[in-house]
């Protein structure tokens, strides 16, 4: 069984989000534990962090599958794989047809795989999901124009100044996020841009893209009262900007002039710098230019719709072969044991008679040995289901061994 537990924006706020992750680590745990699980991928972004387990162990009424916190979403089977192919896909993130939720799963994958803990099945799973993914951005219009969180930020900074250009611009982390939101204010005439990171090279090299000066963190001070517009996206598992870092640096009169947007989880910001002026808005703030993405895009939704609907059936049969892969290789495993040793026995035999007429019939012995040593058990079997008037067994016994004749 695939098992997907999480909490995304679909059900959940950004607060709900940070405040819920103890709980959903915990659950993970708790199924760990439970079925000795060694096969999981964890994915976790801005807006949603989930694990897919797989486990033969687990049944779909088992306790731990319904869990009392009602903002994790806990779902098994099918529904946990079409989920994973439509996150692929950009059709479960905030911003519709967005591409770095791809990048993010290929880098899970990799991840686990790394870690040692992606077996067969979620390998299989995840190589489709990326697959399709890709497949549907080449073959429908999911993704074209302004699709990601960086966008849909900026996109809400120029809603609330009516034009960003002369602006003073902060971007707070170089990473992928901060990278998305560069590329949406390439276009912007803007008048100045800093990029901020606790790396200096990677600020450097981002800063340089857009003609910016990079800056370390540890200088933010020194620019944060020069910002118009300020966006942060850092991988810190802490807030890095609060109302007292604020209130010493940003005069009074310049706070109702400046935007904060945080597109962080944990979030980097402190919601409590609202309280001295400053206009502070996040993840949740971005719903609204969601929506109207949504809308733009329903027609390639459907059309993507179709290809998972697709791709989920041969995905499905791949499943149902590879649950016989194992028997396979046992009958085969089996077959060549028999073989070994009636060869074994024959080379024996041989080794010791140089006479022609006795080696033929020491091959003749060793041919129909083998026979006999593999119809023993398939012999048995069948006269067990005639005994049992099994007629199913038999007529799949018939259609296996006689080629359907």
């Amino acid at each position: 069984m695939i098992i997907n537990i999480r909490v995304d924006h679909t059900i959940a706020d950004i607060e709900t989000m940070e405040n819920v992750s103890t709980d959903l680590k915990k659950l993970f745990n708790e199924f760990r534990e439970e079925f000795s699980i060694q096969d999981y991928v964890e994915i976790a972004t801005c807006n949603r962090s989930e694990y897919y387990i797989h486990t033969d162990q687990c049944d779909y009424d088992h306790d731990l599958l319904d869990h009392e916190n009602k903002s994790l979403i806990i779902e098994c089977g099918d529904s946990a794989i079409i989920h994973l192919l439509r996150t692929s896909s950009g059709l479960e993130s905030m911003i519709i047809g967005e591409d770095q939720i791809l990048g993010q799963i290929k880098d899970s994958k990799a991840k686990s795989v790394k870690e040692g803990h992606c077996g067969k099945v979620l390998d299989t799973l995840f190589t489709k999901a990326i697959h399709v993914g890709q497949s549907i951005r080449g073959k429908t219009k999911i993704n074209r124009g302004s699709v990601s969180i960086g966008s849909a930020a900026v996109d809400l900074a120029q809603q609330y100044f009516k034009d960003l250009e002369n602006k003073h611009v902060l971007v707070i982390g170089a990473g992928k996020m901060g990278t998305l939101v560069a590329k949406a204010l390439a276009s912007k005439d803007l008048k100045a841009i800093f990029v901020a990171n606790r790396t200096y090279y990677r600020a450097k090299r981002l800063a340089d893209e857009l003609n910016g000066k990079a800056i370390l963190l540890d200088d933010l001070k020194n620019y944060l009262p020069e910002a118009d517009l300020i966006i942060s996206a850092t991988g810190s598992p802490h807030t890095i900007i609060n109302k007292e870092r604020i209130g010493n640096v940003i005069p009074k009169e310049r706070r109702a002039n400046i935007i904060m947007i945080d597109l962080a989880n944990p979030r980097d910001i402190d919601e409590e710098v609202k309280e001295i002026g400053i206009n502070l808005f996040n993840i949740d703030d971005l719903r609204g230019i969601a929506e109207e993405n949504k809308e733009k895009r329903q027609k390639e939704v459907e059309a993507a719709t179709k290809i998972i609907d697709e791709e989920f059936e041969l995905l499905k049969k791949s499943f149902k072969t590879m649950e016989f892969e194992g028997l396979i290789s046992d009958i085969r495993l089996s077959m060549e044991d028999i073989r070994k040793n009636e060869t074994r026995k024959a080379l024996y035999k041989l080794n010791k008679n140089n006479d022609n007429i006795n080696q033929e019939k020491i091959i003749e012995n060793l041919s129909r040995s083998i026979v006999n040593k593999i119809f023993h058990d398939i012999s048995k079997n069948i006269k067990n289901a005639a005994t049992e008037e099994d007629h199913n067994k038999l007529n799949m016994i018939k259609s296996i061994f006689l080629n359907n004749k």
